[in-house]
């Protein structure tokens, strides 16, 4: 069996400095394209509901795609299985949590706070969504299938950035950080009863 690509012994430290780094890069991407990451940030009681509602569609999907006999799924589950199970059954359901969290607030500040506004801004919402959304899952892609799955949970989160109407950045980065924290623990439920049934 082949090693996996990322060192579990260091997954947690350097995933977390690694997603923590892009809301730097947001804010100097922001300051050359003159727009402000944190300009449609805001708390609002009403957006944590509709991002917590929101995340569901996505699980119940992941959920549906991981029971679906396929070889492209198969291959992506294989890729996530062999290189994340490893580093995810070395910590604790809180750290994923943090990582989840981290991964939320970073690449929606980075793709749905800077680069979406700034396609908005010279070819209009609908250029700005589908771009950001390929650039997205571009930065992805593990295998051709997984670019387009990442680029229609993209446009997903895209088009939550304007749910009811008003833009706020916080809905976005609630189904992320929620969607990717479901996705950790069902690949570590998956890779604990691997690891149960090779004893």
């Amino acid at each position: 069996m082949n090693e996996p690509s990322i060192n579990p012994e260091n997954f947690f430290k350097t995933a977390c400095y690694f997603e923590s780094s892009l809301i730097l890069v947001a804010i100097v991407l922001g300051w050359v394209a003159g727009v402000d990451p944190f300009a449609y940030l805001e708390f609002n009681e009403r957006v944590v509901f509709n991002g917590i509602l929101g995340t569901l569609p996505l699980c119940i999907i992941f959920l549906a795609l991981n029971q679906t006999q396929s070889d492209a799924l198969e291959k992506i589950r294989k890729v996530l299985h062999d290189t994340l199970g490893p580093s995810l059954i070395k910590h604790h359901w809180t750290d994923l949590f943090v990582l989840a969290a981290i991964a939320g607030i970073s690449e929606e500040i980075l793709f749905r706070g800077v680069i979406q506004p700034w396609i908005e801004n010279s070819w209009g919402m609908l250029v700005g969504l589908l771009i950001s959304s390929l650039i997205f899952g571009l930065i992805h892609a593990v295998t051709f299938l997984y670019f387009i799955m990442a680029t229609a949970v993209s446009v997903y989160l895209g088009m939550y950035l304007d749910y009811d109407n008003t833009r706020n950045l916080l809905a976005p980065i609630i189904i992320h950080w929620l969607y990717d924290f479901f996705a950790f623990m069902v690949i570590l439920h998956a890779y604990r009863l691997e690891q149960q049934k090779a004893k």
